[in-house]
C-alpha cells in the first residue's frame, strides 16, 4: 500500500489531530447503540483517538464528537432545506467551522468540505469516489494533492457484518484526522439516507 505524500503546509483546525506521519484511522459504527449512530475512531494500531455519540431523536441527526479525555470538540449536524445534502460541523458554542455539501455526479458521488485552516487559509477539500463501495479520495482542491483515501478493502471480512459500517482511511502527514473523520461520518449519513 502506497502512503500519501506529506502536505507542504498543515491542513486542519485541530492541531492535536494533525497527522505527524502517514496514518490509517479506522471508523467503526456502533449500529445497536442506544444513542443512535455512534462511532469509535482509532488509529490502525488500536489507539483510540475520538468518540462520536449520535442523538436518536435530534433534528438533523446531531452527532457530538469528543476526544478521549471527554473534551467536546465539535458537532456534526445535517442542515435542512438545502437542494444538496449539506452538513454543518459546529464548535461547542454552535459556530459553524466547516461545511460538507454533496453534489450530483454522473458516476459515483461527490462532496466538498470548506473551512478555514488554523493558519487562516480558506480550504476546500473534494471527496470523490464510488461511495456505494465506500472508496473515495479526498483531495485538496488548491494543490490537487490527495490528502486522505477511504478504502474498505483494507479491512478484513470480520470487520463488515450486521450492517455495521467500518471505514479505513489513510491520512497524509500534515492533515487533520478529526476533520477527515467528520467528512467520513457525513458520507456515512448520506449513504444511510440512500438506503
Amino acid at each position: 500500500m502506497a502512503y500519501l505524500a506529506p502536505m507542504p503546509q498543515a491542513i486542519g483546525i485541530f492541531p492535536q489531530f494533525i497527522a505527524q506521519q502517514p496514518e490509517t484511522i479506522v471508523l467503526k459504527e456502533h449500529v445497536l447503540s442506544l444513542t443512535g449512530d455512534s462511532f469509535s475512531i482509532k488509529l490502525a494500531n488500536g489507539t483510540p483517538i475520538l468518540q462520536v455519540e449520535g442523538k436518536v431523536f435530534s433534528l438533523g441527526g446531531r452527532k457530538k464528537v469528543r476526544d478521549m479525555a471527554g473534551n467536546h470538540l465539535f458537532d456534526i449536524r445535517k442542515e435542512l432545506l438545502h437542494i444538496h445534502t449539506t452538513f454543518a460541523i459546529e464548535d461547542p458554542s454552535g459556530k459553524k467551522i466547516m461545511e460538507v455539501k454533496s453534489s450530483f455526479a454522473l458516476l459515483g458521488s461527490k462532496a466538498t468540505a470548506t473551512f478555514t485552516s488554523q493558519s487562516g487559509k480558506a480550504e476546500s477539500l473534494s471527496m470523490k469516489g464510488n461511495f456505494f463501495d465506500t472508496s473515495a479520495d479526498i483531495t485538496d482542491k488548491s494543490q490537487g494533492l490527495v490528502v486522505a483515501r477511504i478504502d474498505r478493502k483494507l479491512l478484513s471480512g470480520k470487520d463488515i457484518f450486521f450492517g455495521q459500517q467500518t471505514y479505513a482511511v489513510q491520512v497524509a502527514p500534515g492533515v487533520d484526522m478529526a476533520l477527515v473523520a467528520a467528512m467520513c461520518i457525513c458520507l456515512d449519513e448520506k449513504n444511510n439516507e440512500a438506503k
